[in-house]
């Protein structure tokens, strides 16, 4: 039997590890404190828009959804060492191993276990938030049986799709050379691109109806943004989104010329015509600034990255070492790295804050000068109330995680806008 032993890249991946969870529960601790500081007093800029009541109602909803990230945080801590210096990945090797399949055959039995034991050590969190948390705040319309089918169609679409693509990386891993990594990034881009392309057309109608938008004054203020715009797409639908939710949302997805336009049949019942136009014109922003190609772009040199540091790391036996694997494998590799590579990105947080939150002024001076920046202005506010979100998030919280400006921030960007052109 082989003795584990803690070595310098044990301590760094489990030293990182902690770090970022200590940093994760001190930023929610400060957003907490910040939020109930304020919860009594509604920022000046909106006192006319928003009821106290509303603005309460915001604190709280905030608040009661901390308590859970906390322990997800905390989980995702233990998890990580249960795994590797506990021996969990070993265990769950000798399992896959255990049918005597070929050796990319267990590894693609390794992964998919992998996977649904990580989603079922979730899932009570999962359920907690949706049936406890969204539903005390009247957020929630989700019965548990249509969870459960949706549970049932996750699960086979990854058994369908992901059981596939692992076994085309395992089989790139072990016989296309020292060069794997780079076929594999070229396969798994082209996989992600396909996804891309169809999820519209074949994933999403699995789990929700799309109707093409009614004629109306609605579709009429649309169309005419998308020709002054030169914004092709492939339809403009509405989806049946208060089946599960009372949130409001709008939405690009596909590509090419099977771009589609969806909004959320709760967000046509929160908004006027003019503030619906609004919210798609700053939707319309990011596509003409770039920010779509941009963050496609990112993912694509990100994962290239990614499959080539995994292809020299997993050359180490360190790597596997000292964090609990005595036998070396493709199936290892990746799982190990999939679980460490959390604690060496979470401090890129605030960068990747920074840069969305840069696209999202972007895309309001757009839909300022090409709508109303007046609509937008008042359908942020109505979506900030409708879907309880706090106006005095924590400064530093928000900085680090939040991908769009506070409500503040950014409705004193449009007005500045609106000034410049006035």
């Amino acid at each position: 039997m082989t003795v584990f032993t803690m070595t310098i890249w044990t301590w760094t991946v489990l030293a990182l590890a902690s770090l970022a969870t200590l940093i994760s529960l001190y930023l929610s601790s400060r957003q907490k404190t910040h939020v109930l500081a304020h919860r009594g007093d509604i920022p000046g800029r909106f006192s006319n828009k928003i009821s106290l009541e509303a603005h309460q109602k915001a604190a709280d909803y905030t608040i009661a959804k901390l308590s859970p990230g906390k322990i997800s945080q905390i989980l995702a801590l233990i998890v990580l060492f249960v795994w590797t210096v506990g021996g969990g990945l070993n265990l769950l090797d000798e399992i896959s191993r255990s049918f005597e399949l070929s050796e990319t055959w267990s590894g693609v039995t390794f992964l998919l276990l992998f996977f649904l034991i990580s989603h079922a050590i979730d899932l009570p969190l999962e359920l907690y938030s949706t049936f406890v948390t969204e539903a005390r705040f009247g957020f929630n319309k989700m019965t548990l049986r249509l969870y459960l089918a949706d549970m049932v169609k996750q699960l086979a679409l990854m058994i369908i799709i992901a059981a596939p693509m692992a076994w085309v990386i395992l089989s790139l891993m072990d016989g296309a050379g020292a060069a794997w990594w780079l076929y594999a990034w070229g396969v798994w881009t082209a996989f992600m691109l396909l996804m891309m392309w169809a999820f519209p057309t074949f994933i999403a109608p699995l789990f929700n109806k799309f109707n093409p938008l009614e004629d109306g004054e609605m579709k009429q203020r649309i169309e005419a943004l998308l020709t002054r715009c030169g914004f092709k797409n492939n339809g403009l639908y509405v989806m049946d989104g208060s089946r599960r939710s009372s949130h409001g949302n709008a939405y690009f997805t596909g590509l090419g010329n099977a771009k589609r336009i969806v909004f959320f049949d709760t967000l046509l019942k929160q908004l006027d015509p003019i503030e619906t136009e609004a919210v798609l014109a700053h939707e319309l922003g990011h596509f003409h600034h770039g920010h779509v190609k941009k963050r496609l772009v990112v993912m694509i040199l990100s994962t290239l990255a990614g499959f080539a540091l995994l292809g020299w790391i997993m050359q180490q036996a360190w790597f596997y070492n000292g964090l609990g694997i005595t036998e070396a494998s493709n199936h290892a590799a990746l799982a190990l790295f999939m679980l460490v590579l959390p604690a060496f990105t979470f401090a890129l947080g605030p960068i990747m804050s920074h840069s969305s939150r840069k696209d999202e002024f972007e895309a309001d001076a757009f839909a300022v000068a090409n709508s109303s920046g007046e609509a937008l202005a008042n359908a942020l506010v109505k979506m900030y109330e409708d879907n309880a979100s706090t106006l005095t998030p924590d400064p530093l919280f928000s900085r680090w995680h939040d991908s769009h400006p506070p409500a503040l921030t950014r409705i004193e960007h449009i007005e500045q806008r609106l000034a410049e052109q006035a």
